[in-house]
């Protein structure tokens, strides 16, 4: 649906909510903005009629209560108008457990760059009469991580101002110059993109968040451009990546009897003496050990290095998160230990820490 038709659903869904009676055709014309025509033409008004019958049954097809009548009757013409207690929703009895999911929720897009919509939604739960604590987590702690120029970029697609910042391709060294008109940022496999429209090459570009360097910069003023009305981002950004070639192959072994999501995309199983021993295909190391370290303990990367260092590198920014940082001089973590999941720490400093030891802290399921 458009952005024009989104907006113009949402404006009637609120005139047709604040009203008590019924408001014919006209008045809604009148009152609703995007119905606006010129009476005196027939063509004009006819159109408007096909838009507004398009839009009815839009919203009974969403679930909106929309009711037909006449105020008095001594109305010639019916109205319209949506009755709050059909439209509201429900009481929302929320139980301990439940209002603990939401306040971690909440954290968890906090953490993300969006305060904003996070507060928005608590309000609007408590005004509701939903007692919702943002700060229980049921022993577990949100880790979001996105990219520096997240927020700067999602700010600047609210706002519709153009940016500049310097990007590097796989392909180049130096990162180049860009300029771009923010249209939506978008995760895509785990990865986020910003789609827009390329200043300087006069077309349509998507960005990989991860590959931008430095600072983004705001450049003109804001609501100097308006994003096409009907681009769909993610299928834009599915197409620039073009399919996912698996064709790297991935060894890990694991527990007899768990991670279960592992072993059915597993290309090959075979039984081992410390356990089983599966072989994966992959495209891109960070996904798969991002992945794979959601299982915990229960599944241990045994190859290739580059898996297994990106499998360590996932570990230490989780006990990063948490204030639990191995230091420096401390030895690399071996995900690759005699007992499986396991990995040493520093000279006997403090306790040892399973591979699942440091997901299970960092609340990955």
């Amino acid at each position: 649906m458009s952005r024009t038709r989104t907006e113009r659903l949402v404006n009637l869904v609120i005139c047709l909510l604040s009203t008590r009676r019924f408001l014919t055709a006209s008045q809604i014309a009148r009152t609703v903005p995007g119905y606006e025509h010129d009476l005196d033409d027939p063509r004009d008004h006819e159109a408007f009629q096909r838009k507004f019958e398009r839009d009815k049954a839009e919203l009974r097809e969403l679930g909106v209560p929309l009711e037909t009548g006449t105020s008095s009757v001594l109305d010639a013409e019916p109205g319209y108008r949506i009755a709050r207690r059909d439209y509201e929703l429900p009481d929302i009895p929320l139980e301990p457990d439940e209002a603990a999911a939401v306040g971690i929720a909440a954290r968890l897009w906090r953490h993300a760059g969006l305060a904003a919509a996070a507060s928005s939604g608590l309000a609007k739960l408590r005004a509701a009469g939903v007692d919702v604590d943002p700060d229980a987590t049921l022993g577990v702690e949100p880790v979001v991580t996105v990219d520096a120029a997240f927020e700067p970029l999602t700010a600047a697609v609210r706002h519709r101002v153009a940016v500049t910042f310097d990007y590097r391709t796989p392909e180049d060294d130096a990162a180049a110059s860009r300029r771009l008109q923010p249209w939506g940022v978008v995760c895509w496999r785990g990865r986020w993109y910003v789609v827009g429209h390329d200043l300087d090459r006069r077309a349509e570009r998507c960005f990989r968040l991860s590959r931008i360097v430095g600072q983004v910069r705001r450049t003109g003023r804001p609501g100097a451009f308006e994003p096409p009305r009907d681009v769909d981002l993610i299928t834009y950004v599915a197409n620039w990546s073009g399919p996912v070639e698996r064709s790297k192959r991935a060894t890990v072994r694991i527990r007899p009897g768990r991670a279960a999501g592992v072993r059915r995309w597993a290309e090959q199983i075979s039984a081992g003496p410390d356990g089983d021993v599966a072989t994966l295909r992959y495209s891109e190391p960070e996904g798969l050990a991002s992945w794979l370290v959601g299982y915990g303990a229960d599944v241990v990367v045994l190859d290739p290095p580059e898996v297994r260092e990106a499998a360590v590198a996932r570990l230490r920014e989780i006990l990063a998160a948490h204030g639990d940082a191995p230091r420096r001089d401390a030895p690399a973590p071996d995900p690759v230990s005699p007992i499986p999941g396991s990995v040493p720490t520093a000279a006997g400093r403090g306790p040892t820490l399973a591979a699942g030891d440091g997901a299970a802290r960092a609340g990955v399921a």
